[in-house]
């Protein structure tokens, strides 16, 4: 991250994806019109999205993959791999992995709790809470929920990406983060542009632990992971680079330097990954404390789901609140389709969530609450040799699968 945001973000990748996906790899009869009450129609053949799991996780290169997609008939799981490459332990639905950026939609959740009880505002000025913050008596707190802050984003510096590949268990401050990105010229004035910064999820991060007086992984846990029974998911401290078991390992190619402008391999480079002679790293013990607030999360695919239903479905908010966090996604000005994003939430096709990617894991959880659709994926290579986001490639295929053209 590189990772974290080196795209202009991973959520409009995948919403490019899902139209990426060739025509045939629609189930065979799978409406594409609306319903009389416009709401689209669906096709759910659970052969077909495990053949295409299974197709494209090894197309992908992947060690390992996890699937679920849930429907009112039901769960459709699947695995495939190992935890390890060239491991013999097989992936299962149990195993914890890393959830990269999909721990924004938690940071920015208790933000928008907070909001609710009337102790912050989305009007308020980041000033307010933040004076050193460039044009901060400008950026208004909806305007860091929604990435139009202007302030760039910390995680694309040469200093984090060479500090990653140097010091990989080093522990890091949110405060230094912060500081990285805010010493960084701003983008744009506030509210004249987007541009996905992490930058903007570990300040709302600190400004929580401001407001409650408590660390952010205490904070998670009180209104987040214990009122939702999210027994699996966890904020690690910052100097606990571990996973609880079970767990994969994550892998990924090259250095975090080398992969601060493009996730593609270099030609030579590829053609030795697909040849299986040149191998991914293991990443698995990183320390994920670089990407705090906007992406320091572990979980398993299980209790993503359960999260990501409560995040599109309710259960987080209240209702009126609730209904203008959905209806605060708006296209994003890039130069893919159907990219929409708002207060701390993406939204994918029809579905509502998020994608996440650190090195070594990429995730896509999203849920539909017109249909009751839910869809996680997750792989333990990110990205590909040739890219592309494993997790979110995989998820997009389901999309056209289920919802047609």
């Amino acid at each position: 991250m590189s990772r974290l945001g080196r795209r202009t973000a991973a959520v409009a990748a995948a919403a490019a994806l899902a139209l990426a996906i060739p025509a045939c790899a629609v189930a065979p009869g799978a409406p594409s019109a609306t319903s009389s009450a416009g709401v689209r129609t669906i096709s759910v053949d659970a052969d077909a999205l495990r053949s295409t799991f299974t197709t494209l996780a090894t197309e992908l290169g992947v060690p390992g993959a996890a699937m679920l997609v849930r429907t009112p008939q039901g769960d459709i799981t699947a695995t495939f791999g190992t935890t390890e490459l060239h491991g013999s332990t097989p992936v299962s639905l149990d195993d914890h992995i890393r959830i990269g950026s999909n721990t924004k939609t938690m940071t920015t959740s208790v933000i928008l709790q907070l909001v609710q009880e009337g102790r912050i505002s989305l009007s308020d000025k980041v000033a307010k809470y933040r004076p050193d913050v460039p044009n901060g008596s400008r950026i208004t707190i909806e305007q860091l929920l929604t990435m139009r802050s202007g302030l760039a984003n910390y995680t694309t510096t040469l200093e984090l990406n060479t500090a990653l590949d140097e010091q990989p268990q080093r522990a890091w401050d949110p405060e230094e983060l912060a500081a990285m990105g805010l010493a960084l010229p701003p983008l744009f004035a506030p509210g004249d542009g987007w541009a996905y910064s992490n930058t903007n999820t570990v300040l709302l991060g600190l400004i929580a632990e401001q407001l409650e007086k408590k660390p952010l992984a205490e904070i998670f846990q009180e209104r987040l992971f214990t009122p939702l029974g999210l027994r699996e998911t966890s904020y690690p401290a910052a100097d606990d680079s571990s996973m609880p078991v079970p767990y994969s390992h994550g892998y990924m190619y090259s250095t975090n330097v080398d992969t601060i402008e493009s996730s593609v391999l270099p030609p030579d480079q590829l053609a030795q990954a697909k040849a299986g002679t040149l191998l991914p790293g293991d990443a698995t013990n990183l320390n994920p404390s670089w990407a705090g607030a906007a992406g320091a999360g572990i979980s398993t695919i299980r209790d993503l789901a359960h999260w990501v239903e409560a995040l599109g479905g309710g259960g987080l908010l209240d209702p009126t609140l609730q209904k203008a966090r959905l209806a605060s996604v708006q296209p994003v000005p890039v130069a893919l389709p159907d990219a929409q994003y708002g207060w701390g939430i993406a939204k994918i096709g029809p579905l509502y969530g998020h994608t996440g990617e650190l090195p070594g894991y990429n995730s896509f959880m999203g849920y539909d609450p017109a249909q009751k659709v839910t869809i996680v994926v997750w792989t333990n290579l990110a990205p590909a040799a040739d890219g592309r986001p494993p997790a979110a490639t995989i998820a997009t295929s389901f999309i056209k699968l289920i919802y047609g053209d």
